[in-house]
């Protein structure tokens, strides 16, 4: 009997199987990491190479075919998702200062927390659930239809061609729809603020005014990029690699938009924190 044999048999079977999982862990993690740095240094060859891509993709995801479908369907969930979430802010940011007499803060509140935290996050999940997931889907169908092995033997590098044009088209088309993201987060905030609990139009703003800085909404958009990025990356990846058919896409779909959420708030809080420190610069006093 082999040292080997021998060894294997004196580890138990979950321990074999725990040391086997981690490794196959470690290995796709591994591979995922490779991809998304080929794609990245790839985006020098979606402008050198396939311009024309990149606004074919632009298009699709804007303002070409199926944009209704793609992105009336964005800006619909964004703007349910946006609204909710700062109304929800609006509401318990109320009820909670209303408790130490200090609701006229409210409008503090909105320039605070949903420039920094509140919309990046919201539009984070929109953008992962619409143009994440259909990303997914359509490299993952062009995977089993062998159309990604069809442009391997015609010469065109299929990781730049399908995964770096889909990065950089998001990255484009999320700017304008962030934008109205930060406008809706704001518009509801001040909406549920004075009209379902009656706060002072003029006292919103001001206190909004004093503590809004211009400067924070840029940070935001920084923020915003890094985590559209991340996106597009996970998403592209799942779907290049999808297998096992139609259902094989439709899990692919479902592990991406999983994995896109969890790096998408852990790039949320490394880059805010990059940003902003791990404590922010506020005085209260009365």
């Amino acid at each position: 009997m082999s040292a080997s044999t021998f060894a294997s048999q004196r580890i138990p079977a979950t321990v074999r199987r725990s040391l086997v999982a981690t490794r196959s862990a470690w290995l796709q993690l591994g591979e995922q990491a490779r991809f998304m740095g080929k794609t990245v240094f790839s985006l020098i060859d979606v402008v050198v190479y396939y311009r024309g891509e990149l606004l074919r993709q632009v298009a699709a995801m804007s303002l070409g075919t199926g944009s209704l479908a793609v992105v009336g369907g964005t800006v619909a969930v964004m703007t349910f998702l946006t609204m909710s979430s700062s109304g929800a802010l609006a509401s318990e940011g109320y009820n909670q200062l209303s408790n130490i007499g200090v609701e006229a803060l409210t409008g503090f509140a909105s320039a605070f927390a949903n420039t920094r935290l509140v919309t990046p996050c919201t539009a984070s999940f929109a953008f992962a659930a619409t143009i994440g997931a259909g990303a997914t889907a359509q490299l993952g169908a062009m995977r089993i239809n062998e159309e990604i092995d069809a442009l391997e033997v015609m010469g065109i590098r299929p990781i730049a061609y399908l995964a770096s044009t889909r990065v950089a088209a998001g990255v484009i088309v999320a700017i304008p729809l962030y934008c109205v993201a930060l406008i809706l987060g704001y518009s509801a905030t001040r909406l549920v603020t004075i009209f379902f609990y009656g706060q002072s139009g003029g006292v919103y703003d001001h206190y909004f005014s004093t503590f809004f800085i211009p400067a924070d909404a840029v940070r935001s958009f920084i923020v915003a990029i890094a985590m559209v990025i991340i996106i597009m990356l996970v998403h592209t990846y799942y779907g290049f690699n999808a297998r096992g058919g139609p259902v094989g896409v439709g899990e692919a779909v479902g592990r991406a938009v999983r994995a896109s959420l969890i790096a998408a708030v852990l790039v949320i809080m490394f880059v805010t924190l990059a940003i902003y420190g791990q404590t922010g610069i506020f005085n209260f006093a009365g």
